[in-house]
């Protein structure tokens, strides 16, 4: 999977199409290969820096829901050995399955980020390496949602390209699309929403090469 997605495919119309099915097709690659992507899903925790910012960030409550949590594995656990009240969303049933039988006492919920409204409030949110499979547009409306189910002075923590643009990756021989927008809409879109950016590196050298943001709810 690829973190840094650039270079727009298509035009107006057509290519707006054309996206919005590769990133419905996101949903089921992860469910054929759920078995495939826990095999290959390294567990190193390069993640491990911003993890430790994000938790530091967090409110004294330390409820967080991971978006796009896969089965757990390794952010997901590494939170719940923090400490923190671990609530995971996911597409997958294949990667959920393997969540709750890795992780018995957090909460796994079925879902597609996109449709988000849990009617409650967390000290944090993450979407690592599954905020960028949405669309532009898609992208676009999740910061009301993220907002949305923060407390104040949450903290937000997601990955995404360096640049405007879209990407088509692969996994397991399927096209894998990603997507980002430019810093600059971000930095809007969060300040829209209520956030504060509290440290932004564009394809980070200490962490893979992603591209992580890490904002928080004004209070």
């Amino acid at each position: 999977m690829s973190s840094t997605p650039g270079g727009a495919p298509g035009g107006d119309g057509e290519g707006e199409k054309d996206e919005e099915e590769l990133a419905s097709n996101v949903v089921g690659i992860y469910r054929r290969h759920a078995r495939a992507f826990d095999a290959q899903r390294s567990r190193a925790l390069f993640e491990r820096g911003w993890l430790e910012r994000f938790f530091v960030a967090l409110p004294e409550a330390r409820d967080v829901l991971d978006l796009g949590c896969g089965m757990g594995e390794p952010i997901a656990g590494y939170l719940i050995e923090k400490g923190c009240r671990l609530t995971g969303l996911d597409t997958s049933p294949a990667l959920l399955a393997l969540a709750r039988e890795r992780f018995p006492h957090a909460e796994w919920i079925q879902g597609d980020m996109r449709e988000l409204a849990l009617a409650r409030r967390f000290a944090g949110i993450l979407a690592w390496g599954s905020f960028f499979f949405l669309t532009p547009g898609a992208q676009r409306k999740m910061f009301a949602r993220f907002a949305g189910h923060l407390r104040p002075g949450g903290a937000l923590l997601f990955t995404a390209g360096p640049e405007a643009g879209a990407r088509i990756g692969t996994f397991e021989g399927e096209k894998l699309y990603h997507a980002s927008l430019a810093p600059e809409e971000y930095r809007d879109l969060l300040a829209e929403n209520g956030f504060e950016v509290v440290r932004y590196v564009p394809e980070d050298p200490e962490c893979g090469g992603y591209t992580v943001w890490l904002a928080r709810l004004a209070s």
